[in-house]
């Protein structure tokens, strides 16, 4: 819940920065006010969605769902973000019924799973993701349209993230629940990791084992936090 059509300005340098790095996908998913107005200024970026709600319409007030993104220009969604899970009580059927929505719409999906900081004291975070991940996954997916990002809960906006080995592990489990799930197009599916990710982090989390990318939150709210991101990505 950040970010106001006056900071849209931020989108050119951070468009100009994905430019110059044409390996480096960078997408940009930007609260549902701004979704059309972000699209139009950068259109060489791919614009997305925070949430969508599970239904086509109906009585949901106050929800949006992925008809009415895809409208204003939205071409990915994020479901089951550790917020979602938290402070809205969603459940991985939830993150499930979302994706299948979105992937109905023609959209791109980035779907989150990750512990809390007391499940992972209490050495259960391999359980969770798992368990989040074989709930949450639709059966139908493939690399072509979806994506998974882990990203621990206690890692959030804190400043803390889990060792390199730490990350490497989970994903790697994360890799083989999929294997088990979809099979052989598991393969092509990017695990993003998302929590406390900056510029200074950046690399040598993105050169750890079965890291595709990163899931980037309070670094993406300014181009001068942003760039240095895509740039450690495109040094790769």
């Amino acid at each position: 819940m950040n970010g106001s059509r006056a900071m849209l300005v931020e989108l050119d340098a951070i468009a100009a920065a994905a430019s110059a790095a044409p390996g480096v996908d960078v997408s940009v998913a930007v609260p549902f006010t701004l979704i059309a107005a972000a699209a139009e200024r950068v259109p060489s970026l791919a614009i997305g969605a925070e949430d969508v709600h599970e239904a086509e319409s109906g009585a949901h007030t106050g929800c949006v769902s992925a008809a009415m993104v895809k409208e204003v220009g939205a071409s990915f969604t994020i479901v089951g973000h550790s917020e979602r899970r938290s402070d809205q009580h969603e459940t991985s059927h939830d993150a499930w019924a979302k994706a299948a929505a979105a992937r109905r719409q023609g959209l791109q999906v980035i779907l989150c799973c990750g512990e809390t900081e007391a499940e992972r004291d209490a050495d259960r975070a391999e359980r969770v993701v798992q368990a989040q991940i074989e709930k949450s996954v639709p059966d139908n997916a493939d690399g072509s349209w979806f994506t998974l990002a882990y990203e621990p809960r206690w890692a959030i906006g804190t400043g803390r993230t889990p060792t390199l080995d730490e990350i490497a592990a989970i994903h790697a489990i994360a890799r083989a629940k999929l294997r088990m799930l979809i099979g052989d197009a598991a393969a092509g599916v990017r695990i993003l990791y998302g929590g406390s990710v900056t510029g200074a982090n950046a690399a040598a989390i993105l050169a750890t084992p079965n890291v595709d990318g990163a899931l980037v939150g309070g670094a993406s709210l300014t181009a001068e936090k942003f760039v240095p991101i895509i740039e450690a990505a495109a040094s790769l």
